[in-house]
């Protein structure tokens, strides 16, 4: 297992923090922990297998911007940068939280030391990116940059830019870290229940997962296509009806995440019905077929639980989309035993 200390971006930090560890925990580790683990600010430190290690881990983030490693033998940040530098590689560097370094006293120290051991800086285009980041107890840490988080990518699949579009979809990167709660791995069946606009069916299916859904409006499941196509994933199945009764593949039977944004409001595609019954009622159906140590990840506007026994609320985070609008994550997961 390998550390690696994640810069979230700022954006609601409570989801960003449990999206960090939830996708390490799709790869096989989760949060760092033990006695020596000291906090560093707008960091969260996580553990991966080495391999996929810190690339994999920043292929699945969305609410992040790099991630990152502590290089060399360890032990007060100077020293650190001074024994990086002894590869001769050219470098810049800069600390957690700034776009700029150059008149911040512990870069320049840092960049010093690392001229002292052999290094050079460049700023344009270097091949090594240093931070320095600072404990709670202002000690400062040296961190070397080894994969970033594609941005741009969920920028592009923002809704201007899909061909099927609706103004209360959800953004793709809130829909990313929703598929991260839900550890979506490859290969592993995901349902959504509740399909609308695909956002968090496309994002389960980038990850690799098979993605299954259910709406009662043919015109969302046609629109959802649309969006599959355009960002080049497939559906294993989508079927139109009522979630509390429609069924899907008869072979399959079980599913590793459950994962969906049900529709909110009195009428909001829900055939009139009350928005929130309908959702507990298809929820409660299809957690049943939700396999065991597999996750549900519920998005509501509320934070009233939706799922009873054998199911606890393990995590629930709010995050305000707007000011009329505060959307609550919640993730479920099964008690005892199966």
């Amino acid at each position: 297992m390998t550390s690696v200390y994640v810069e979230t971006s700022g954006e609601a930090p409570a989801l960003a923090r449990a999206e960090a560890i939830a996708a390490a925990e799709a790869l096989g580790g989760g949060a760092a922990g033990g006695e020596r683990a000291v906090p560093l600010r707008g960091l969260v430190e996580v553990i991966v297998p080495e391999p996929p290690g810190a690339v994999a881990l920043a292929a699945r983030l969305a609410l992040a911007y790099r991630c990152l490693v502590a290089p060399g033998p360890g032990g007060p940040f100077a020293a650190s940068a001074s024994h990086e530098g002894r590869a001769g590689r050219p470098a810049a560097f800069r600390r957690i939280g700034r776009s700029e370094g150059g008149s911040d006293p512990g870069v320049r120290e840092a960049g010093r030391a690392y001229v002292q051991g052999g290094g050079t800086i460049r700023l344009d285009r270097p091949e090594r990116r240093y931070w320095i980041a600072e404990s709670e107890g202002g000690e400062s840490a040296l961190l070397r940059e080894v994969a970033t988080v594609d941005r741009a990518g969920a920028a592009q699949r923002a809704q201007p830019r899909l061909p099927f579009r609706r103004p209360v979809a959800l953004a793709p990167r809130l829909a990313r870290a929703a598929a991260n709660l839900a550890r979506v791995r490859p290969g592993e069946s995901v349902l959504d229940p509740f399909v609308g606009t695909g956002a968090l069916l496309a994002e389960a299916a980038l990850l690799g997962g098979r993605v299954f859904g259910i709406d009662r409006d043919p015109a969302m499941l046609r629109g959802a296509l649309r969006n599959f196509a355009h960002l080049g994933v497939t559906a294993e199945a989508l079927v139109e009806g009522d979630a509390r009764a429609a069924d899907l593949l008869p072979g399959e039977t079980t599913f590793g995440a459950l994962l969906t944004d049900p529709p909110y409001g009195r009428s909001s595609g829900t055939g009139g019905d009350d928005a929130r019954t309908v959702a507990r009622d298809a929820l409660a159906r299809w957690a049943e077929r939700v396999a065991p140590g597999g996750r549900i990840v519920a998005i509501r506007p509320d934070p009233e639980p939706l799922l009873g026994t054998p199911w606890r609320l393990a995590t629930s985070i709010a995050v305000r989309v707007h000011r009329s609008l505060t959307r609550t994550f919640a993730v479920y997961e099964r008690r005892g035993p199966g």
